[in-house]
């Protein structure tokens, strides 16, 4: 039987400007948009939902998220994960590889799907390893891992430290019409930094990671990009010598894109307040330049969108120094409101754009289909954000398993309160629906 609901009480942006509208969904699909106060929809025979004035947008989609499973589900699992997704708005998430064992084989990706099937809340688009174990120099079956549903491939969290595996991996990869996803450091240059090498790192008398570990492989791998015809996505830009490279690359006419983290427009080293392991990421928190230059980089076009690196990790694995903390850090189930309260708020960004950053720009970036649009007979992926009631960040909250943010008691607006993918509601009001729970979304209690 098939299955109708009305969202009312929204705004959706007409530009730049949020309007009074509705939407009309049956069973998977958007059937009717009305924007404007003149064009009501018939909701006769529909389940009515009023949101209030939330602003209603496409579904987010997310290029970087560490799943963690299998093999490392003592950090996160496929249901845990998707759970967070879904409270954060995100309809689409792409999983990083660095699993154990990594998805290097059709076999593995197979299993990966199927676990997927069994537990997302989201959809969720894995991303296979460029070379086995994700240290090693075996580059994988590009061919074979695509034909088994991989939608990029890369090492993140290690860098390919031969031109020559990336050379090959680039070729590979454009032959198949794949981004390479790249983590981009030269383990050379690491020498065990694991914080910015600047005044802080100094005054907190930790060992320093230069800026050039990410910079000299963004220009190695840009210049391959160039001679192979190669997509090179790089993972959480970080510096602006990258963007100055990615900038030059893109106007030279390589096809390279370029994504920045949330935690690098967010925050510098000189927020750091003391030798605290939440704080501990890789890339690491750059200068306030840096951050100047990330933003930029936005607004330019030189990235071409925001993603998260959601890298939840065990309670003791980050309540630690600096020296002993693994790296990562989450934001997913708050990354919209950090950012409209910090930048739109704030009038650095206009709302429009970080929605397209959310939406458009990571679909652009890696050709998905159908995602981060709302439209007639489309997927009815959608995400609703409170920006009229104030919320603090209590990481115990959270549905995810990783407590790991440097953002706890932040005061934010713009909460996610409803996400639907599918056409199923997955999230309302802070409570999680799973797959087989019922999905009517009376009011929670």
């Amino acid at each position: 039987m098939s299955r109708r609901v009305l969202l009312t009480g929204l705004t959706m942006l007409v530009g730049a400007t949020p309007v009074p509208s509705q939407l009309l969904i049956r069973d998977e699909r958007i059937e009717a948009i009305s924007r404007g106060r003149s064009n009501a929809l018939d909701g006769a025979d529909a389940e009515v939902i009023d949101l209030g004035g939330a602003l209603v947008t496409p579904g987010m989609v997310d290029l970087h998220v560490h799943l963690r499973e299998p093999g490392q589900e003592h950090k996160e699992t496929i249901a845990s994960g998707t759970a967070a997704a879904a409270r954060g708005g995100w309809t689409t998430i792409c999983a990083m590889p660095n699993t154990a064992p990594d998805p290097h084989t059709p076999e593995l990706m197979a299993d990966l799907n199927r676990r997927i099937e069994e537990s997302a809340l989201v959809r969720v688009l894995p991303i296979a390893p460029i070379t086995v174990g994700l240290t090693s120099d075996d580059l994988v079956d590009v061919e074979a891992l695509t034909r088994a549903g991989a939608v990029a491939f890369s090492n993140d969290g290690k860098g390919v430290q031969p031109a020559g595996v990336m050379y090959d991996a680039m070729r590979s990869a454009a032959v198949v019409d794949r981004p390479i996803a790249a983590h981009a450091e030269d383990e050379s240059l690491v020498r065990g930094g694991v914080i910015n090498d600047g005044r802080r790192a100094r005054e907190l008398d930790l060992p320093p990671m230069t800026r050039l570990a990410e910079t000299v492989q963004v220009a190695r791998d840009v210049m391959i990009a160039e001679a192979t015809g190669a997509h090179y996505h790089l993972c959480h830009a970080s510096t602006r010598q990258s963007i100055r490279t990615l900038r030059r690359g893109r106007e030279d006419g390589a096809n390279v894109t370029g994504e920045v983290a949330p935690h690098h427009l967010l925050l510098a080293d000189d927020d750091i307040p003391d030798d605290d392991g939440f704080y501990k990421m890789n890339p690491p928190l750059r200068t306030r330049d840096d951050v100047d230059a990330m933003v930029e980089g936005l607004c330019d076009g030189t990235l071409t969108c925001i993603a998260t690196d959601n890298a939840p990790h065990a309670a003791e694995e980050k309540a630690c120094s600096f020296r002993n903390a693994a790296f990562g850090v989450i934001t997913n189930e708050h990354t919209f409101a950090l950012l409209y309260t910090n930048f739109v708020l704030n009038r650095r960004f206009r709302l429009d754009q970080l929605v397209d950053w959310l939406t458009v720009g990571p679909v652009e970036t890696f050709g998905l289909p159908e995602a981060g649009r709302l439209r007639v007979g489309g997927p009815a992926d959608l995400a609703a954000f409170d920006l009229r009631t104030e919320s603090t960040i209590i990481p115990e909250e959270g549905a995810g398993m990783g407590r790991n943010t440097p953002f706890a008691g932040r005061s934010v607006l713009g909460e996610c309160v409803l996400t639907i993918v599918g056409g199923r509601t997955v999230h309302w009001r802070g409570q999680l629906i799973g797959k087989t729970d019922d999905h009517e979304m009376g009011d929670p209690q």
